[in-house]
């Protein structure tokens, strides 16, 4: 299909809507498709995958539970290791380093081959058989969280596989797609529970712009007990937006990181130890809310994660065409995607090599499509002399494939069924709610937001706020 073809398909949607998690590879969530679930269309786990490490044989496993305790390492020099030069070879001799590194005893590296299947992660076995897999999407940057986050918004990284150093704040200075959201009058708006993502990546919106951000939900999720929450009742939040069709052209969702939000939510965002189990109810509120929605015939939702977190796949990544190839000329590994829309065929697989610079080429094609093209020197010149000007996104997102491959249905379907989801949720949260969980350190994710928020409330940033 060419991009002519992607633009039309893309024209079926007035609304995109991006959910972005932390921290999983692919075969990790969604390979037991293939392992387990019948899937032979999707690359997933085969039997007999292993690694070695210390003369012992690693097979891959079904883990018995949803939280796992100890975050595995995932700094550029680790995923190398992981990587191994292609042969994927090496995520059981990093884990092993990572447990001995913080001092575990008799440290296992078993479970970082371990993988969850659909008992585990019932919202996404529901929307890989009624929607669409994508089994090549792959991290942008074979490293850290900052530097795939960034190049999901921006394009490009700040010129490391690694994030800024523990003891600097991570706000970034790169321009970042919404400029040209703004620039032409498209409407978007940044949905979270703590300090939004945008805010640290681009210095133009780490303050003010009110009417851009707002809450997930002021209310709770489905199925979980309504909080007493003091906020404005004419604050808007991602939940009521949907249900009273007022959603932008682009929405962008940050997890819960489990901080400082109003709502005291346990962290959603999948990042180790966070439970799975909470990231599937964040899902199950976004996928519902939007199949409730009347804007659902015209809406498009990506589900996807920042990078693998150093758990392992096996399908090596390839190179990729930058701007600063010898940094960033290869792609991280391969992560697990979701794409849903009334307009994407059931159990749809796309075997495309996408990447997070897609969801810009997939914005950008299908609102402001004159953008992707290369500005001549002059209209360069011109633009720069503007102030907060929209940049060009560069050469990764010239070349990055979009999602209008996937929009391939001649007419748009009500949402599938998902009762008995939603009552699963209501149930565990009532469970929930006689177990309070143990409270558990803050994990370097953590810490490093923690830090941004407090240097951009010492900015004048409203404490508690989005």
């Amino acid at each position: 299909m060419g991009e002519g073809a992607d633009r039309a398909n893309l024209g079926k949607i007035d609304h995109i809507v991006v959910l972005m998690m932390e921290n999983r590879s692919f075969d990790h969530i969604l390979g037991y498709l293939s392992l387990e679930g019948g899937r032979g269309d999707v690359d997933g786990l085969r039997a007999g995958v292993a690694n070695e490490y210390g003369g012992r044989r690693y097979p891959v496993h079904h883990l018995g539970t949803t939280v796992f305790a100890e975050d595995p390492d995932h700094s550029a020099s680790s995923v190398d290791l992981q990587i191994g030069g292609g042969k994927m070879d090496g995520f059981a001799a990093s884990y092993a380093a990572t447990l001995l590194g913080r001092g575990v005893q008799d440290a296992d590296p078993a479970p970082i081959m371990g993988y969850y299947h659909a008992a585990d992660v019932p919202v996404y076995d529901h929307l890989a058989r009624e929607f669409g897999v994508c089994d090549r999407w792959f991290s942008s940057v074979p490293g850290a969280t900052w530097p795939n986050r960034l190049y999901a918004l921006c394009g490009r990284a700040a010129g490391s596989r690694d994030g800024h150093p523990h003891n600097l704040p991570p706000l970034y200075n790169e321009p970042s797609f919404v400029r040209h959201l703004d620039a032409h009058g498209i409407s978007w708006r940044w949905y979270s529970s703590d300090v939004a993502t945008l805010r640290m990546a681009d210095q133009l919106y780490c303050l003010g712009h009110r009417d851009k951000f707002a809450y997930f939900t002021k209310t709770g999720l489905p199925g979980k007990a309504k909080l007493n929450i003091r906020v404005k009742s004419e604050d808007p939040s991602f939940l009521e937006d949907a249900a009273r069709g007022t959603l932008p052209s682009v929405s962008w969702i940050d997890p819960s990181w489990g901080l400082f939000n109003p709502f005291g939510f346990q962290q959603n965002d999948d990042h180790p130890p966070a439970d799975i189990t909470d990231g599937q109810d964040l899902v199950l509120a976004v996928y519902h809310a939007l199949a409730a929605s009347p804007q659902w015939d015209r809406t498009l939702l990506v589900i996807f994660y920042d990078e693998h977190g150093g758990f392992f796949d096996h399908v090596p990544p390839p190179e990729a065409i930058d701007d600063d190839p010898q940094t960033f000329g290869r792609y991280g590994v391969r992560v697990p995607a979701l794409i849903v829309s009334p307009w994407v065929e059931p159990g749809s697989v796309s075997h495309t090599l996408f990447d997070h610079t897609s969801i810009i080429k997939t914005i950008l094609l299908r609102f402001c499509a004159a953008d992707l093209t290369h500005p001549g020197r002059r209209e360069r010149l011109s633009t720069w002399l503007k102030a907060g000007h929209p940049h060009y996104m560069g050469t990764r997102v010239a070349h990055a494939s979009n999602l209008g491959e996937l929009l391939t249905s001649n007419v748009p379907r009500a949402a599938p069924a998902h009762e008995e989801l939603t009552a699963a949720a209501a149930a565990r949260a009532a469970a929930a709610g006689e177990h309070q969980p143990n409270p558990q350190p803050p994990t370097g994710w953590q810490r490093h937001i923690a830090a941004a928020t407090r240097l951009l409330n010492s900015r004048g940033h409203p404490a508690g706020r989005t």
